[in-house]
């Protein structure tokens, strides 16, 4: 397990935004790294011995302790890139979203019922419409690699398509689902809490096409006991960043 030693320290310590703007400023590129494919090491922990013990202790059997972030979005390289490349837009914003949770440590944990469950790798849930109309859900390992990414989103969607079964990471590796309704007019959706599934998860619609620039309204939802809302917007700043870098290198 790779996680800093401090992540594991119980401490009183709350992140303030400020303190989260500051680390950023600091740390241009903290990505985390990626354990090789099939060495899984996904363990409980005791959330007295970690960051998050005070928000374990608050939020763990709250009624609704998700918490909802609405942002618009500038997807104009994305969706320039995806044009010149051929690369699906969706997948596109996938591999941003990894990268962008990637940096974050709380991101690697997750609380699953009454426990604390450490993860050593993310992954991104997408759903599929198989041909009967059935919806499945379909995991793809996370990669900072676009080509080994997109190659893993490509196969494992149409598996799942083919085959109508979904495939499902959640045993080993920290999962961020993903809701799409690209034919939609949306801005996001709340209170998507089924009181066993604590993932954080996004939702978008269409994109918006203007004068200069095209936009995307999407929601991120997130469990307070898994982070606060300054790590939450953390990760929408490193999505924005994600955005406006897309490329084929690392």
């Amino acid at each position: 397990m790779f996680f800093p030693l401090a992540f594991f320290q119980n401490s009183s310590y709350t992140l303030s935004y400020q303190n989260t703007r500051n680390r950023r400023r600091k740390r241009t590129d903290c990505r985390l790294p990626t354990p090789a494919r099939g060495e899984v090491n996904t363990k409980e922990v005791d959330p007295k011995e970690t960051k998050r013990a005070a928000a374990f202790a608050l939020w763990m059997n709250a009624k609704m302790p998700m918490i909802t972030f609405f942002r618009t979005m500038n997807v104009t390289p994305l969706v320039k890139f995806s044009r010149k490349n051929a690369m699906r837009f969706n997948m596109l914003l996938c591999h941003c979203i990894g990268k962008a949770a990637s940096q974050i440590t709380e991101f690697y944990m997750l609380p699953v019922r009454e426990l604390m469950m450490a993860f050593d790798r993310l992954a991104i849930g997408v759903t599929v419409q198989c041909g009967n109309g059935k919806i499945v859900t379909c995991d793809v390992p996370f990669s900072w690699d676009l080509r080994q990414f997109n190659e893993d989103y490509m196969h494992f969607t149409r598996q799942v398509m083919n085959s109508g079964e979904p495939h499902e990471l959640e045993q080993e590796a920290m999962v961020i689902g993903t809701s799409s309704l690209p034919d939609y007019n949306v801005d996001g959706a709340v209170n998507l809490y089924s009181g066993f599934r604590n993932n954080p998860s996004m939702l978008w619609g269409r994109y918006r096409k203007g004068l200069l620039k095209t936009t995307l309204p999407v929601s991120f939802q997130f469990h307070h006991t898994q982070m606060d809302e300054a790590h939450a917007a953390w990760f929408l700043d490193n999505l924005q960043k994600a955005f406006d870098g897309v490329s084929l290198g690392l």
